[in-house]
């Protein structure tokens, strides 16, 4: 079927299905380091625990089966391998079901952690790797050419990310509408890079033309992802330059990266001959199976009947934002930021070693990978690594309900769990835990560039209260 083809996509499948498959080797590889500590038999929220009052049917997973971290690395493991394949695009030198079945099974496996992560794998970007997973694995191999009507679903899910995102923050806070949001979210974002200090003392004039580009990206450009060619591939470049900027000022997990690669879906190779003079990659298939035909059509065909409910979503008045209406995250709804934080506030743990802690006591912070704590020490590149407890640290400073986690936490630090403590970037208490925890709320402030000069600190700090009276184990 002629009509069937997209060959002048194949630079843009090589992109799609390589960097979807290198975002699941970080994924996985995060899930090796992580998810013991935060989720495993002795984690903050066991996932042994979450699976005893969960079915299979509320929530799919292979460790309906059994769960034990042994068999939670042996999947990351395995997820990893298979990723890692993808990526150099073995697989996809095959028959087109070799790297169908690869993402399926890469697809199945990373679905099984997320289905039983509770709190910590709660963002936006884990259905989205799943939803972008589960539709490259039906764009063939290097022996066919790829489907058109994947690489236009693939359009459509763009659309639902960017517009949707668009429409949160046009509901969302006034900020967004006086187009003073990005005055204050370079500083307040969950956890700021290297680069935001700086993009937030640029001119206000400055931030106010950010705030206009992300609205013009977000609700105008995605329409036009669906026009002709080169107008698609316009819209597609603006996409990945606005997404390129938040990788630039912010560490958002792999958000951005997923979305400039889902975005190459509207690149065609006779755009990128006309305007870099590139030759293209070999666009001579031979003919496509008709199973195949047959398998994506059908497929589309699902997809398509699970998209009335993201559709609706987009223009209800209650938008839901990072919404899976099925329990496979296929063909989800998105967004983020629908309101922007004015003001920072972060939970700095500490610990002491003193029997009996008094005014003179030293209490000594314990400090994260990623999120703010030294003032002096300058906000790291984590993305896309994605470190999970960071993110919920600043979830917890805006008072998030669910604090079992945090209590969990605070327990493993009195035991000096080494699991744990492999979260955090510096252990204070090497040679014994603290004998007491507390946790304190601060308001953080970025350093003028006069303050920054003269004290080398990127933050100021105040305290603002207690969020935890100092507690202990029973002894």
């Amino acid at each position: 079927m002629e009509w069937f083809a997209a060959e002048d996509y194949e630079l843009a499948r090589q992109v799609l299905q390589r960097g979807i498959a290198a975002l699941y080797l970080i994924a996985f590889i995060a899930a090796a380091n992580q998810f013991p500590a935060l989720l495993g038999e002795r984690g903050l929220l066991p996932a042994p625990w979450f699976l005893r009052r969960v079915s299979f049917k509320q929530s799919p997973s292979l460790f309906h089966r059994g769960y034990s971290d042994d068999r939670l690395l042996a999947v990351a493991a395995v997820g990893a391998g298979i990723s890692a394949t993808l990526v150099v695009g073995l697989p996809q030198s095959g028959p087109p079901w070799l790297p169908m079945i690869a993402f399926l099974v890469v697809w199945a496996l990373y679905l099984s952690i997320v289905n039983i992560g509770q709190t910590f794998y709660g963002f936006g970007w884990e259905s989205l790797l799943l939803e972008a997973g589960f539709v490259v694995a039906f764009l063939g191999s290097d022996q066919v050419a790829p489907p058109l009507l994947v690489i236009l679903f693939l359009r459509w899910l763009v659309f639902r990310l960017e517009f949707g995102a668009g429409m949160i923050k046009m509901r969302g806070g006034r900020e967004w509408r006086d187009l003073t949001a990005l005055m204050y979210h370079h500083e307040t974002q969950p956890m700021p890079n290297p680069v935001s200090w700086f993009v937030h003392h640029l001119p206000k004039w400055f931030h106010r033309g950010e705030v206009i580009g992300s609205h013009f990206a977000q609700l105008v450009v995605p329409f036009f992802l669906f026009t002709p060619q080169p107008v698609a591939s316009v819209a597609a470049t603006i996409i990945i330059l606005t997404q390129l900027w938040l990788v630039f000022t912010g560490n958002f997990a792999w958000l951005n990266w997923i979305t400039i690669v889902l975005a190459f879906c509207a690149i065609d190779d006779e755009t990128l001959r006309a305007v870099l003079s590139f030759d293209g990659l070999s666009t001579e298939y031979p003919p496509t199976p008709l199973w195949f035909d047959v398998v994506v059509i059908a497929v589309i065909v699902f997809l398509l009947v699970l998209s009335w409910q993201p559709l609706v979503n987009l223009f209800a008045r209650h938008q839901l934002m990072n919404a899976s209406f099925n329990r496979y995250h296929l063909v989800n709804a998105y967004g983020a930021f629908g309101t922007v934080t004015k003001v920072r506030i972060e939970v700095i743990v500490e610990g002491c070693a003193d029997e009996n802690p008094g005014p003179a006591s030293e209490w000594i912070p314990y400090e994260f990978k990623g999120k703010p704590g030294n003032v002096r020490r300058m906000p790291p590149q984590v993305a896309p690594y994605h470190l999970r407890l960071d993110w919920l640290m600043w979830f917890l400073a805006l008072g998030s309900p669910d604090s079992r986690w945090f209590q969990m936490f605070v327990v493993k630090l009195l035991e000096g769990d080494r699991r744990t403590l492999r979260l955090m970037d510096v252990n204070p208490f090497p040679d014994a835990p603290p004998l007491w925890i507390r946790a304190r709320a601060f308001r953080y402030r970025y350093s003028t560039w006069a303050e920054h000069r003269a004290t080398g600190a990127w933050w100021v700090r105040t305290p603002v209260g207690t969020l935890l009276e100092p507690v202990s184990l029973p002894r």
